[in-house]
């Protein structure tokens, strides 16, 4: 099988340093370019031709946002993923606008990082759901519609009791056992207990299958 391709845009050499050696661990993701500025991301990304990149807003020279618009006039196949630590309506709304396939936030669980390359690779919209409420009632044009239908989720995969429903959200998230406990305010075993049930009624291997799942489904 084929490894996806990432060009990783970032300015700060030890995030770069840390994903990559993440990507290092896994054979299904190849780090094949770096860039510290928005106009050599541009370049690299029409040289080297990625499948993903991985895309910091905040960047010394043009934004993202601008470098995204101008990769993806260059070629249009390719796919963005904006991954900052910004939390704000207009970027999400500005970098939705400009192409990006999923906005994420920096402190996301690093398993569910890799589940968001590979989706967006797939063709999949993922947008980390701490921001979705900021532009849920804004910009239904950009979510689509399966990403907001809680009902149709529910409809689909009612054998999920009330709990399960929201630890599954949690898992999405990208918390642990131990912090869906806390959240929750159960305890770890209990919190595994609900974690393994989803994965069974899910018919999933793991608890990043049932995210996946929970993302195209529309749990988000």
């Amino acid at each position: 099988m084929k490894s996806i391709s990432v060009l990783m845009v970032e300015d700060h050499k030890l995030l770069r340093v840390g994903l990559k050696s993440l990507f290092d661990e896994t054979n299904d993701i190849k780090v094949i370019a770096e860039a510290e500025t928005g106009k050599d991301a541009v370049e690299k990304a029409k040289i080297m031709n990625p499948d993903v990149i991985l895309m910091d807003i905040g960047l010394p020279d043009i934004s993202g946002i601008e470098a995204t618009k101008r990769i993806l006039n260059n070629n249009v196949n390719q796919k963005v993923i904006m991954l900052t630590s910004h939390i704000s309506e207009k970027e999400v709304m500005d970098s939705l606008t400009a192409g990006a396939y999923a906005y994420v936030l920096k402190d996301i669980n690093t398993e569910l990082l890799i589940m968001v390359i590979k989706s967006v690779n797939d063709g999949a919209i993922w947008l980390d759901p701490q921001i979705v409420p900021l532009i849920r009632d804004k910009s239904s044009c950009f979510i689509p519609q399966k990403q907001s239908s809680r009902a149709a989720f529910r409809a689909q995969h009612g054998n999920l009791t009330e709990r399960e429903y929201e630890v599954l959200k949690l898992v999405v998230a990208g918390q642990s056992n131990s912090e869906i406990a806390n959240t929750l305010s159960i305890s770890e075993h209990t919190a595994k207990a609900h974690v393994c049930n989803i994965i069974q009624k899910l018919v999933v291997d793991d608890r990043t299958q049932a995210a996946v799942k929970a993302i195209k489904d529309g749990l988000v």
